[in-house]
């Protein structure tokens, strides 16, 4: 399917802009994880713009089959990075789906209570008394392979989440970080962001924590844009009232949510900045060899892949190795895994076959989504590889100062 460049028919906007920078060369098909799973061009980014096009244009009907192709998009945007012609792909998906609205078929029941942090906790913790991670793969088994619910089941993490993260009182005069909690990760990587704080404090930052709440990627990517910006302006409430210059995130999936709501504002991986100051961290020997899940989102958002090696190689003794390079996504993408669970553990699984060889004793993620989905894939396939958060390994190694 080729955009053609054709006089409008309609009024185009935004969209019709943002997809006339395609020049159809078609070197984002290689690697396009949808590409490699459908070999159909309406499942790669240059159908998508002609699609997104003809939307635009009212050349087309937004029907379930068009709109299927948009909605299996992971978001991924390795294609930004091949592409020649600079095609913003990231903001014309975003808005091609804030023109069409939220799908019929997403899990508005789940979504919702994902985006609820205190409430997860809560169910997490009366989960926990129940024991429900010994029972919840039978349970899930009950239920349909394309249920958001069994795939919610299976990926839910074994016993009670780790508390909230704190901060200690730091009177330093370094420059002021302020770290967003999220919503799921708040619950489920409390341990990585105590963790990021350890590190930070460390390195003589001084951090503050924001409340928890969703930044709204889940909505900004399944165009339900009314929540989203309300969700973005939480956000910049949050930020206004923290008096911090920067802001962080351990999850690199809300990065470019975080950013979008505050334009011009500092937002930050601590990755970077603790790559930044790694001579003044020391860290214990640990004789491990580690699979490394660099997200796509780490390495097309955030960038910093590099400087996360660069950490984890200064654990004496530590090997640490690289998935490689195809598969490009694992397939979580948000609530892609929710969604449309039998393809996202498609490409779930080309990402554990690639880490199978590498003979891992653990496997590191630092998405809590990417972590969560190949956690459950792990636990299916009875691999027994502990996940983790790098930032969590990292603290666990460090050298308390002297």
């Amino acid at each position: 399917m080729l955009l053609e460049k054709s006089p409008l028919h309609a009024p185009a906007g935004r969209i019709a802009e943002l997809a006339d920078q395609c020049v159809q060369c078609g070197l984002c098909l290689p690697v396009c994880p949808t590409y490699a799973l459908d070999r159909n061009e309406a499942e790669s980014p240059r159908g998508r713009i002609a699609i997104a096009s003809a939307l635009a244009r009212g050349l087309a009907e937004p029907g379930a089959g068009l709109r299927e192709h948009l909605d299996h998009c992971l978001g991924c945007l390795n294609c930004e990075k091949v592409c020649p012609a600079n095609v913003q792909y990231g903001e014309l998906l975003i808005e091609t789906r804030a023109l069409l609205g939220p799908a019929s078929h997403r899990p508005r029941l789940l979504l919702e209570l994902v985006k609820r942090p205190a409430l997860l906790r809560a169910l997490r913790r009366v989960g926990g008394w129940l024991g429900l991670s010994l029972w919840k793969n039978r349970l899930a088994r009950r239920l349909p392979q394309r249920s958001p619910w069994r795939a919610a089941l299976l990926g839910l993490p074994a016993g009670s989440p780790a508390a909230p993260v704190r901060v200690s009182d730091n009177k330093n005069e370094q420059p002021r970080l302020a770290l967003f909690p999220g919503c799921v990760a708040s619950v489920d990587d409390a341990e990585a962001q105590q963790a990021a704080v350890t590190l930070l404090q460390a390195a003589g930052f001084h951090v503050s924590v924001l409340p928890a709440f969703c930044c709204g990627a889940m909505d900004l990517h399944g165009g339900a844009a009314a929540a989203a910006e309300q969700a973005a302006q939480q956000v910049r409430r949050a930020w206004a009232a923290s008096g911090a210059s920067q802001l962080l995130s351990v999850t690199p999936g809300c990065l470019g949510t975080l950013r979008r709501a505050l334009p011009g504002i500092s937002v930050l991986d601590p990755v970077e900045l603790l790559a930044a100051r790694a001579g003044s961290l020391h860290f214990r020997p640990l004789a491990q060899r580690m699979a490394l899940h660099l997200p796509c989102t780490q390495i097309n958002v955030a960038r910093t892949d590099a400087a996360l090696l660069q950490l984890l190689r200064r654990i004496p003794e530590l090997d640490v190795l690289s998935l490689p390079r195809p598969p490009y996504c694992c397939g979580a993408a948000g609530s892609h895994l929710l969604e449309f669970p039998a393809r996202a553990a498609q490409l779930r699984d080309a990402t554990l076959r690639q880490a199978a060889t590498l003979e891992p004793q653990q496997l590191l993620s630092s998405n809590i989504g990417c972590r969560l989905h190949l956690a459950a894939g792990i636990d299916q396939q009875g691999l027994h590889w502990p996940t983790r958060h790098p930032l969590t390994l990292l603290a666990r190694q460090l050298e308390p100062s002297h």
